[in-house]
């Protein structure tokens, strides 16, 4: 069981990674965690946004919309490969998920099929929306992959978790598809070989 790091160790642990970080208001405070606990946590969660443009994406990760308020995810990672902290804690971005995958999860193990959505996400899972259309066709420039690898890496090593912690919604939610455009197994490779 992980209690969640502070936002302080939080923003040093990802700036030891190498990431290159924007910190966006009082993000430090900004969360969900009236509505319920946050963590203990698993892992690390990996979106796309849908959206185009870095700062309308920010802006919409930070404040949420009617439906669904923000913050949408702990850190959105826009195409130039910086990482723009709008929230820490409870945040609205992983909603509820298989509890199967989570036990895989917290075991280390391969991930079984998600095939319902019994548990609550947000309580267990750092969740950052990377900025993509996520149509398959909108490119992911290496800045930003590397940036996506880093950030969880250095999730990782501060939780002494392996790079089986890093999840995709689409391997959390059954419906779900971010994110589109790269496989998390290959990111997970990628972790696996940082964390070496």
């Amino acid at each position: 069981m992980a209690p969640p790091m502070s936002a302080g160790s939080f923003l040093e642990r990802l700036r030891e990674e190498g990431v290159t970080v924007v910190e966006v208001g009082d993000w430090a405070h900004h969360n969900r965690n009236h509505k319920g606990p946050w963590g203990p946590v698993h892992g690390v969660m990996i979106h796309h946004t849908v959206t185009r443009g870095s700062e309308r994406t920010v802006e919409l990760c930070r404040e949420g919309y009617a439906a669904l308020p923000g913050p949408l995810c702990h850190g959105v990672i826009t195409k130039d490969g910086r990482v723009h902290l709008v929230g820490y804690g409870r945040a609205n971005h992983a909603g509820l998920g298989d509890d199967d995958v989570l036990r895989a999860v917290i075991a280390q193990k391969a991930l079984p099929l998600d095939n319902e959505a019994n548990t609550d996400g947000n309580r267990h899972f750092y969740g950052f929306e990377c900025e993509n259309l996520g149509d398959g066709e909108d490119p992911w420039p290496q800045v930003q992959l590397d940036a996506i690898e880093k950030v969880a890496a250095a999730l990782c090593r501060h939780h002494g978790w392996t790079e089986r912690s890093v999840i995709g919604h689409l391997e959390w939610q059954p419906g779900k598809v971010d994110p589109r455009g790269f496989s998390m197994r290959w990111l997970r490779g990628r972790v696996r070989d940082r964390l070496k």
